[in-house]
């Protein structure tokens, strides 16, 4: 039902997640990021609990390696869940329950895993890595939608693409892009990267505009002077 991709940014220090399901909403279920910790992507039969657990785990010292073990001995049903768990160093950490539905995999590169469940083909995965990688210059938010486009060009999941999310953690408490798609009926990845498109150029005005008003670019809304 999901397929996922998890990076972080070596250059930047970000990390993101984007994601896309038949399901509706599936971004508000299945990533969860936290600025200098991690990201956290749990998908399939999906337990949302996992995303804060994991990057609690991540922020106490422990490896993704480590975090996915401690899943496996304490959290509930956990041969239902597909889990990718990356951190500030070393590889990211994947585990697909013995219970994952349909054709499924993960594939890992460097500073990024994809993964996903109910897939038209196990080569899914590893062509959004091929796709993550190749553009290593790139923002990280282009990164992953040119890696979500591709696992669409591979086939993507076994049946229609409904919902899709854009998921970026930067230095500030918040998310600097939480961008989602929750229902569509048209070329849902299309929709997911016209919407980054026009994020993309405001996203740092908004970080300003938070931290210090009074150094903000203008408002660029009707009635500002």
């Amino acid at each position: 039902m999901t397929f996922s991709i998890s990076a972080r940014c070596a250059a930047t220090g970000r990390f993101g997640i984007a994601v896309s399901s038949s399901s509706p909403a599936v971004a508000a279920r299945c990533a969860h990021a936290r600025a200098g910790i991690g990201v956290v992507s749990t998908q399939n039969i999906t337990d949302p609990t996992l995303g804060p657990k994991g990057l609690d785990l991540l922020a106490s010292g422990l490896s993704p390696d480590e975090v996915l073990a401690r899943f496996a001995q304490e959290a509930p049903f956990f041969d239902y869940r597909q889990v990718v768990v990356l951190g500030r160093q070393g590889p990211a950490a994947g585990h697909s329950g013995a219970k994952t539905l349909g054709t499924h995999a993960i594939a890992h590169g460097r500073d990024v895993a994809a993964a996903g469940n109910l897939l038209a083909s196990t080569d899914v995965p590893a062509a959004m890595v091929a796709a993550f990688e190749a553009l290593p210059e790139a923002d990280l938010g282009d990164r992953l939608v040119a890696a979500m486009q591709a696992g669409v060009a591979a086939g993507g999941e076994a049946g229609p693409v409904h919902s899709a999310g854009l998921l970026i953690v930067d230095t500030v408490a918040w998310p600097v892009a939480d961008l989602r798609i929750d229902w569509s009926e048209g070329d849902v990845m299309a929709e997911l990267a016209a919407l980054w498109a026009l994020w993309k150029p405001q996203m740092d005005a908004y970080v300003t505009r938070a931290l210090d008003p009074t150094t903000a670019p203008s408002y660029g809304v009707p009635g500002d002077r």
